[in-house]
């Protein structure tokens, strides 16, 4: 009988090679989703879309309520997007506060209740310097949590915690996949915008890579 695993997938590139990677190890997968008010919900779309192709059990749990308490950030109130690199400290905008603690913690949650011992995570090293929780003693410490949370121990799973974005791509990459299949952009629109943070350095990734970036841009930098 497989292990059974939660996968926090959002639809983006990370989450989506964390699916495929937990995939490929073997593991009966629930991908579980979150609508949290964020601009950019056409991942949820993408999302969906390849986990029917998966044929995996898919949730998406709208958890929007959390923005009467939570403001600030710039992918869930009327703030402009910021342009610009991850590096750049105008990113900060784009924090929503808390928000891996609240997804963990109703990921590992939904692990005990279907009996997965594990939640796969997509955070990676590109992140620490803007997202205070997807920084390593963030993860550690949640993983701590979660091991004594329950009576059932849930290990939160991060495998690319240490690598780049490039070393994501470069891993996808090298299993084959499709990154057509996924989202990105902060904005929600048609195209991708090319210019925010999310869209430079999935750019970057694909550039360093030497690989063509498959999603239709308006306006491609990197």
């Amino acid at each position: 009988m497989k292990e059974k695993a939660v996968v926090i997938y959002s639809g983006g590139m990370d989450s989506f090679t964390v699916l495929h990677k937990a995939l490929a190890a073997g593991y009966e997968l629930y991908p579980l989703s979150f609508h949290y008010g964020q601009r950019h919900a056409k991942e949820l779309d993408v999302a969906a879309a390849v986990c029917q192709q998966l044929g995996l059990p898919h949730k998406v749990v709208d958890i929007r309520a959390i923005n009467t308490l939570l403001a600030g950030s710039s992918l869930t109130d009327d703030i402009e997007i910021p342009q610009g690199h991850y590096a750049d400290d105008n990113m900060k905008s784009t924090v929503v506060p808390n928000r891996n603690m609240i997804l963990l913690s109703l990921a590992i949650g939904y692990a005990v209740s279907i009996g997965a011992r594990k939640v796969f995570y997509g955070a990676h090293s590109g992140d620490h310097s803007i997202y205070p929780d997807c920084r390593p003693e963030f993860v550690q410490k949640m993983n701590a949590v979660s091991l004594i949370a329950n009576y059932e121990p849930v290990e939160v799973v991060s495998p690319y915690l240490s690598q780049s974005k490039i070393d994501i791509l470069r891993d996808g990459l090298a299993m084959g996949l499709d990154y057509s299949q996924t989202w990105t952009c902060y904005n929600g629109r048609e195209r991708a915008c090319g210019k925010c943070g999310a869209c430079h350095e999935r750019l970057e990734a694909f550039s360093l890579n030497q690989a063509q970036d498959p999603l239709p841009y308006e306006q491609a930098e990197a």
